[in-house]
């Protein structure tokens, strides 16, 4: 992990696996951070904060976050590479924003706070009370905790970092344990080939919640910005109101699709296909279909067409349209949910199971109420060794 400007281990040595969802072979360790890991970070954040020109310093700003930004181009096959691996998603998603659309809107951000109003002159202006000059000054927050999901970590790690330092923010980036490499990736780049100065960037990943609830609970971080479920985000609202600290909070979502008698079924299919992005992995993602009945038979043959013809499999393959989800609990949760859909008397008309396995097994109904294989069981390595 990226503390205080040093890639360092956990304090206590504690790693936790990187299991590869395609596979599920261990692609390789990360570093777990525990209280007194976290602890150093939030320090570090704070004292580069308060004690360094970042915040006032705009050219170092723009420069620095220029190299981050060249480095990510250097290494984005790499990166590419370590997405599918860790994430499971089909190679070709990547040129989106899983990755190529992440690392280009960057210049975007970086050019906007080079040219940003930051400081604004309202000159003198007449009261009840007499005559006010009024100045506005737009300074950066402080200390900013970056919690980010598993389903596209680069994109959200970028949407949250950048955005943060460009402002003048010092950043703690906390990453999904299901996807620590994306972030720690970032991390070695900022180390080792960018002058962002030490503290102001930090990368700490832990398999542990309440390590990362220290964010919204220490009164030196100023800012947490989260986005996973609502469940969490409930407890780091709570968890962050005994310091009254800012929180933004972006949690669960699940679109619909609305469709009505007179629309163009034609022309609406190809978009509810949007659901085999990611998986379905995605709070933007139109996951659902409502249709009124005079066209509910015609929309269900189209839509399962259509469907049939998803090609899911090894996420390498420039082929391959839909991959796994991302751990064999999201798996099995979702294989529950369709047998309690059968059970409330819906009709399964494609689909319902595993649609295809690791090479060399075979292709049962995987039962949610089977005992899942955990995550740390196998031993082998597959996959990039980078970062």
């Amino acid at each position: 992990m990226l503390v205080g400007g040093r890639l360092v281990n956990a304090a206590d040595g504690r790693t936790f696996e990187n299991v590869n969802p395609a596979t599920e072979q261990v692609l390789g360790a990360t570093a777990d951070a525990g209280a007194g890991d976290m602890d150093a970070a939030i320090a570090a954040a704070r004292s580069a904060f308060d004690d360094t020109g970042w915040s006032t310093d705009l050219d170092l700003r723009v420069r620095c976050l220029r190299q981050l930004h060249e480095g990510l181009g250097r290494h984005l096959e790499e990166l590419r590479d370590l997405t599918v691996a860790e994430v499971g998603v089909p190679v070709s998603m990547t040129k989106g924003p899983h990755l190529d659309a992440a690392v280009a809107n960057m210049p975007w951000v970086i050019d906007l706070a080079g040219r940003y109003e930051w400081e604004r002159d309202h000159g003198e202006q007449a009261t009840p009370y007499g005559r006010s000059h009024r100045y506005v000054a737009r300074e950066a927050v402080g200390v900013v905790a970056a919690i980010t999901p598993w389903n596209v970590p680069t994109q959200i790690n970028l949407a949250k970092v950048v955005p943060a330092l460009a402002a003048g923010n010092t950043v703690i980036l906390k990453p999904a344990p299901d996807t620590p490499w994306s972030a720690t990736a970032l991390g070695r780049i900022v180390a080792q080939e960018t002058d962002i100065p030490a503290g102001v960037f930090n990368v700490v990943p832990t398999s542990d919640n309440s390590v990362a609830q220290r964010l919204a609970e220490d009164p030196r971080v100023d800012l947490v910005s989260f986005t996973g479920s609502t469940a969490t985000g409930r407890r780091l609202m709570a968890a962050a109101a005994g310091t009254v600290k800012k929180v933004f909070l972006e949690l669960g979502g699940k679109s619909a699709n609305i469709v009505f008698d007179d629309a163009d079924l034609a022309g609406i299919i190809p978009g509810a296909l949007a659901i085999i992005w990611n998986s379905g992995q995605g709070c933007a993602i139109t996951t659902r279909l409502l249709v009124q009945r005079g066209l509910y038979d015609e929309a269900v043959d189209r839509i399962s067409q259509a469907l049939s013809g998803v090609k899911c499999g090894d996420p390498t393959s420039p082929g391959t349209m839909m991959g796994p989800l991302i751990s064999e609990l999201q798996r099995s949760r979702v294989l529950g949910l369709i047998d309690k859909g059968g059970e409330e008397g819906a009709k399964l008309v494609t689909g319902g199971g595993r649609p295809w396995t690791r090479a060399g097994m075979s292709n049962p109904r995987s039962s949610p109420t089977s005992t899942p294989t955990p995550r740390s069981r196998s031993r082998r390595s597959s996959g990039p060794s980078w970062p």
